[in-house]
C-alpha cells in the first residue's frame, strides 16, 4: 500500500520516510513516529490501518535505515538519537510535507514516538492534533505553554518503561499551562497496541481490548480536528 519517498527539514536536509495512503490519494494528514525498534513492518502497518481509514501517513526514518529486534540494539540506536532535532526538524518537515497537500495534519507516536509526539506538538506549529500512546519525555524537557493543539494520550498503569506517575505529573503541568488535553489510562502493560509485543516477564503485552478501545478513541479524535 505504502511507498519509500524523501522529503526535506525545515533545515534543507533529506529524510526518507514511508508514505501510505488511501485510493484516492487524498485526504488529511498523520505523521506516524516508531517505537525504538525503528522503522519496520509493524509501524508501517500502522500507516497502511490509518490510509484505510482515509488519512496520508508518513513515517519518517529516525534511524536513517536502521532497524533491529534486540531490546539492547534499541536502547543503542534511542540514545544515540537527538530527539529535540528529530521532533523540530524530522517530525516536522514530516508535518510541512504532509500540509503541502493536506489541509490538516496530526501528529501520533508509540513508545519513544509517543515521547517525541508530545516534544512535536510544542515543535512543529504546522501540526493540528497530536495522540501519543504509552510515551512521554523528560517532564524538564517540555515546555507545555508551546503546545497549542488538542493533545491526546494512551498510557499503561502497569508500564515498566513509563511509570504511571509521570503522567499525573504530566497532567497537573498540563492544565496549569491550559493545554486541550484528554488523557485515558488501561489497565494494560507497555506497547499494549503492538501485536508483536511480547517480552519475557511481560514488560511489554500485546492487549487487544485495550488496544481496540485507544484506537477507536484515536481515530474519533483525528476525525473531530483534522477532518
Amino acid at each position: 500500500m505504502g511507498e519509500l519517498i524523501d522529503f526535506q527539514r525545515p533545515d534543507g536536509k533529506q529524510v526518507s520516510g514511508y508514505l501510505a495512503a488511501p485510493a484516492s490519494g487524498d485526504g488529511p494528514g498523520i505523521v506516524v513516529i516508531q517505537e525504538w525498534w525503528g522503522l519496520n513492518a509493524q509501524i508501517r502497518g500502522v500507516a497502511d490501518r490509518l490510509a484505510q481509514a482515509g488519512y496520508r501517513a508518513l513515517v519518517p526514518d529516525l534511524y536513517r535505515g536502521k532497524v533491529t529486534l534486540e531490546a539492547a540494539e534499541a536502547r543503542h540506536l534511542m540514545q544515540g538519537l537527538d530527539f529535540g532535532d528529530a521532533a523540530s526538524q524530522d517530525i516536522r518537515g514530516a508535518v510541512q510535507y504532509l500540509k503541502a497537500a493536506s489541509d490538516k495534519v496530526g501528529i501520533t507516536g508509540f513508545c519513544m514516538g509517543g515521547a517525541l509526539t508530545l516534544l512535536a506538538a510544542a515543535n512543529a506549529p504546522e501540526a493540528d492534533a497530536a495522540a501519543a500512546w504509552y510515551g512521554y519525555p523528560p517532564l524538564q524537557f517540555l515546555d507545555p505553554s508551546k503546545i497549542k493543539v488538542p493533545l491526546l494520550g494512551h498510557f499503561a498503569t502497569e508500564d515498566s518503561f513509563f511509570a504511571i506517575a509521570g503522567v499525573d505529573d504530566f497532567e497537573a503541568k498540563l492544565r496549569d499551562a491550559k493545554v486541550n488535553f484528554e488523557f485515558h489510562r488501561y489497565q494494560a502493560n507497555h506497547a499494549f497496541a503492538n501485536e508483536t509485543a511480547t517480552t519475557e516477564g511481560g514488560a511489554t503485552r500485546y492487549n487487544a481490548e485495550a488496544a481496540d478501545l485507544a484506537w477507536q478513541r484515536t481515530l474519533a479524535f483525528f476525525g473531530k480536528h483534522l477532518r
